[in-house]
Parts: structure tokens; sequence; C-alpha cells
């Protein structure tokens, strides 16, 4: 069957994109071709709000059949943490016959070359941004983000990471030329001639286990990633995080059949309830890339087990800030307010510890102790959160029964500056959702540090006293190197502490924020510009997106003829 887009045409289309990626990633400058208004959808074949929700009703209660190799059975059961059932199901593989046909369509993918495999993954890209409305149901309704989270960071934010790491694997690939003509002189004689081709080779099939918070935005690096560099890509979700994906690979895999290449290039794997496939998959001899976002034990496991595989992990970490002085204290606490706030706590990047000198901190309000400190962040999250409606647009609803757990069970590590409260939603009575949580602990206390050297991850934070700015900064090099942090914070007027706070964080390689008292908040990076973990400590063992997290998906195999 001929192709119903051909390259010539794609590249026509998308290389313009491409073009202003590469150069993004070059100068780290704002950039980003998706939209982050929902109001800005409805045009040139995208749905708008109304389409994406019918588009997303339309899918509850129904069987999602991507036509992909080795279907044995139907598997589904995802609950949304708004208390709707989903009722969707999807096929489940059977991975002897699913992985060898994903093996298959590799070599033409691998022989249409990096720009070509570029502009095919753009296409699917635009075809999913196209329809973000109905991504963002799908990511509210499976990861209890709010709306317009779920719509931004599970739409244009995951499509952008996506489409950097497209741009990284593309410039990858080009960076050695297609071919060469080496010459030798040899003096009197003729010189030796050689003509020598190179050629980027995938590794075998790429495995991408999702998570169940940031099913797109964790998911899509990897992805694009290992399919940009011509891997095959298997998608395994987490089993409460499913359709998200699935719609994704369906996408997928019709562009690429439109493109002319095989549509098992990306499939799905879900799993049985309890089944656990991830381990099973992970050790397959097939698959050569693992992406993986989740609990620091098994993505431990995965490195130490998935021998035959590169392994990508983000595990979890003990993101720190450090509160010394501010020339801007309304900021600061109304700034830390939201970062505590934004999606109940339910990101690697939420501060956990707030690291704050015992006999407290300069302002430009005068000095400020201790617990006026914790009492003020107390009441600007309360503040906050004052409004039902508002809480409920930036709280979401709690994702399992594991972060409530953990949330009920923090006020009694020590005192508490704020009290959880538990609000409802109107809209979706059975969605859990609870305000965040403030707990002081004395660092001098050998007990209390059992609480705030393990993540608790949630919407749980630990304001931590300490003798001085110097044990804070000690304390946050040995957090960052024993626990790991996707993110760093800090607060101060001196010239001296913030040299020693950025020392520390350049030493053990977790990504720092000074001073953050507008719009832009720590737990929030941007794609082309900011790195999302640094891939140097115990949280993540990759960053998104870099050169190295693309470079190992390929190898260039050189092929010589003489003459």
């Amino acid at each position: 069957m001929a192709a119903e887009l051909t390259a010539p045409e794609l590249i026509a289309k998308h290389r313009p994109t491409l073009d202003q990626a590469l150069e993004a990633i070059r100068t780290r400058a704002y950039w980003s071709p998706h939209p982050e208004h929902p109001k800005a959808y409805g045009e040139h074949g995208s749905l708008d709000a109304a389409a994406g929700k019918a588009a997303f009703d339309a899918l509850l209660g129904t069987r999602l059949d991507l036509g992909q190799a080795g279907t044995d059975d139907w598997v589904g059961g995802e609950i949304s943490p708004y208390g709707i059932e989903l009722g969707v199901s999807y096929p489940h593989a059977d991975l002897d016959v699913l992985l060898p046909a994903m093996k298959a369509g590799q070599p033409a993918w691998r022989d249409a070359g990096a720009e070509v495999r570029a502009v095919v993954c753009l296409e699917i890209l635009k075809r999913i941004s196209d329809r973000t409305h109905e991504f963002a149901h799908a990511v509210m309704h499976t990861s209890g983000q709010a709306f317009l989270m779920a719509f931004q960071a599970g739409g244009p934010h995951a499509q952008d990471r996506g489409l950097e790491a497209v741009a990284y694997a593309y410039a990858e690939q080009v960076r050695t030329p297609e071919s060469a003509e080496w010459s030798k002189p040899q003096g009197k004689r003729d010189p030796l001639v050689l003509t020598k081709n190179f050629t980027p080779v995938p590794r075998g099939i790429g495995l991408v286990i999702g998570c169940n918070t940031f099913p797109t935005w964790n998911g899509y690096p990897g992805l694009f990633a290992s399919l940009a560099t011509g891997n095959a890509v298997l998608v395994k979700p987490h089993p409460r995080a499913v359709l998200p994906l699935a719609l994704t690979v369906r996408i997928a895999r019709e562009v690429l059949t439109e493109a002319g290449f095989a549509a098992d290039l990306v499939a799905l794997a879900a799993e049985r309830p309890g089944e656990g496939i991830a381990k099973a998959l992970a050790t397959r001899p097939e698959i050569r890339i693992i992406d993986y976002t989740g609990s620091t034990s098994f993505g431990d496991w995965l490195e130490a087990n998935a021998r035959q595989a590169q392994v990508y992990t983000e595990k979890a970490g003990v993101n720190t800030v450090i509160v010394h002085s501010t020339d801007d204290y309304k900021g600061m606490l109304s700034n830390l307010a939201f970062s505590l706030s934004l999606y109940s706590g339910q990101m690697c990047t939420t501060p956990q510890n707030l690291l704050i000198p015992r006999e407290g901190i300069l302002t430009d309000q005068g000095p400020k102790t201790f617990d006026e400190v914790t009492a003020d962040l107390a009441r600007a999250v309360d503040s906050l959160l004052g409004d039902d409606a508002r809480a409920n647009a930036l709280l979401g609803a709690i994702v399992n029964p594991d972060v409530k757990a953990r949330l009920e069970a923090a006020a009694g590590l020590g005192e508490v500056a704020l009290a959880s409260r538990e609000i409802s939603n109107p809209e979706f009575p059975g969605a859990v959702v609870r305000t965040p949580v403030i707990v002081k602990l004395d660092g001098a206390k050998p007990d209390a540090e059992a609480a705030y050297m393990s993540e608790c991850f949630g919407p749980v934070s630990f304001a931590v006293a300490l003798g001085s700015v110097t044990d804070a900064v000690e304390l946050l090099r040995r957090t960052v190197r024993e626990k790991g942090a996707m993110t760093v914070g800090a607060y101060t007027t001196d010239s001296e502490v913030e040299r020693a706070i950025e020392e520390v964080c350049l030493e053990e390689a977790a990504q720092l924020s000074f001073n953050l008292t507008g719009g832009v908040f720590v737990n929030q990076t941007a794609a082309f510009s900011d790195f999302h973990g640094s891939g140097g400590n115990p949280a993540a063992n990759a960053a998104l997106c870099d050169g190295a997290f693309v470079a190992n998906r390929f190898r260039v195999v050189e092929v010589r003829h003489q003459g």
C-alpha cells in the first residue's frame, strides 16, 4: 500500500518546527509551538473544549482496539481519582507474538533516516496536540490533576517535552555525516582511498514504564527519544493511568501506517489486575532501552537487573528549600504556598523540607522567628486555598490511597503548623481532596531525621529548625548526596550564603532556583530551556532533556568501501 503521508510532504510540513526546536535547545530561550490556553484550540482540525469533552465521554465504557499483533485478551479497570469508573478496555499482548512483530518493522524505520523519523514524530505530536482537550480529560481522570493543570501539563507541556527529545535525538544522529571520502597520502605511491558510510542504528525495542501522576509528561520524552533514534517502542502504562498513553499509541500507529511504516513500531502493553508485567518485560532480551518514572525501589531494581538494556530512571528524592533571608517576604510566602499546594504536592519536584535557622530570618518586614515564618506560611496556604472552588482548581484529587495514608500519618511526626482539611468537590463528590499539612521538626533531635530524610510523596512538608544557615547548607548537601533531589530552592540576600548553596548544588548535581517570588515556581520546568533532573544524584540517572538522554539509544555503524 502506498504511503498516504510522503516523506517530502512531511518534511515540508514539519521541518520548520524542527529547525525552531533545534534553535531553542541551542539558545535555551523561551519557545513553544503548543498553546497553553484552552481557547486556542478549535481551528485547523483541532478539537475545541466541547468536542474534546465529547470525544473523551465517547471513550468511556468502550474497547480501545489498537489492531496490534498478539492480542490475547482485553483488560481494564481504571477508576478516576474523581470517582468515575472509566470502563475502557485495552488489548493484552502475547509478548512472544508482539515483540517479534515490533522488531520486524525496525529495518525500514532505520533506513528512513534521522530526518524522516523526526518529521514522522512531529506529525504524531501535531495530531496529539489537535486533541489536547480530549487528552486533558484523560489525564485528569487517571492522575487526579485538576482540569487546567491536566490540560497544560498533560497537553502542551508534555508535547513540548516530546518535541524536545526529538530535537536532541536528531541533533545527535546528524552529528556524524552520512558519508565521507577518506584519502591518506602515501608519498610517491597512490593514496589509500576509502568511501565510508555511517548509519545510526537502533539498539532494539524501547520500553516505557509509565507513571500514575504524569503519564504523558513523563512518558513522552522516552517514547519519542527512542522512536526518533530508530527503535520500536513498547508502552507499559501504570495500571491506574492507561488511557492517555493508549490514546498516544493509537495516534502513533495511525501516523506510522499512513507514512508507510509498520504500525507495530509502537505498541501498548496493558496488564491484568495484579499481573505486574514490568519485571518480566524489563528483563526480556528484546528490550534494549528502558525509561522509568516511579519509586526508588523499583528504579534501583531495574538498574541492577535489566542488564541487557540501557536504563533511564527518574526515581524519588527529597527536595529542599533553604530559607535564610529575603527582600520580599510576602512574595516568598506566596510562592512557597503555591508550590506546596499545586496538585496536592504530588509532583516529583514539590519541595518537602524547608530548612530555616532556629533564630529566624531577616526580611523586608523585619526579623522573623522560626515560629513566625512557619505560622505566616501556614496563613499563606490557608489564604490561597480558603475558597473551595479555587482550592479544587489547584489541588486536584489525591491520586491513590497510599498518598492519603501518608498525609494522615504525617500529623503524628511533629508539631503541626498547618493542619490538612478535607474539601468537597461539588462536580465530583467521589474525589478525595485534601489541603497540605506543614509539620515543624527540630533538626537537632535524632528522631526527627527519620521524617525529613525520607521522601513523603504528597501534600506533606516539614519546616526543619536548624542551628544556623551553615547547618542548613550541610544538611542540604547530605540530603542530595544520600537521597537525591529533583529540585532545590533557596531564599537569601547574602552573597556568601548564595555562593555556598550554589557550590553544594554544583558539586552534588542538583538543579537550583534562587529567590522565586513571582510567577515562576521551583516545581515547574520549561522544555527547551530548563533541565528536569540532572542525572547526577540519586533522584534520577538522566535529565530531561540533554544529549546524554538520547545519544546512547542508537549506535553508529560504519561500512567502508575501497576505492
